[in-house]
């Protein structure tokens, strides 16, 4: 099935595997809230459990350095890219989502320390983003 949009994930390249992993998974999260048609049906095994529902489409990760992920993080914004996530070095040590917010509110655009940016778009914007980034291994 071919989709004419992308979901990005792009981790600085530098962070600890755990990080990684948990950045990842508060990124897609607010993706994944924000349209909720990005999510197909509840998935059931042979014995009957049922499971929640994921993704409609891959998401693709990307790694690169603290330049590499800002880049991408200005093209997104210069692109207009309406369904943004980011992760900021400083979301490591808030302890909730009000204290994460704050975080985030209390440093102007262009000094965020990001770690990680997630996104969805039309696949050609995506392209754009993320050009010259290698895939995660």
């Amino acid at each position: 099935m071919e989709f004419d949009t992308k979901i990005a994930v792009v981790l600085r390249d530098d962070l600890a595997v755990w990080q990684k992993a948990n950045a990842t998974a508060f990124l897609v999260s607010g993706i994944a809230a924000r349209d909720p048609h990005t999510v197909g049906e509840s998935y059931a095994d042979a014995s009957g459990n049922t499971y929640l529902p994921m993704f409609r489409q891959p998401v693709q990760v990307f790694v690169g350095d603290a330049a590499a992920v800002r880049r991408a993080y200005e093209r997104a914004m210069q692109r207009d890219v309406e369904q943004l996530a980011i992760f900021t070095n400083e979301l490591f040590t808030t302890s909730h989502d009000e204290a994460n917010r704050a975080a985030v509110a209390a440093v102007p655009a262009d000094e965020l320390d990001l770690v990680a940016i997630a996104f969805r778009a039309d696949k050609k914007v995506v392209d754009k983003v993320v050009d010259r980034l290698k895939r995660h291994p």
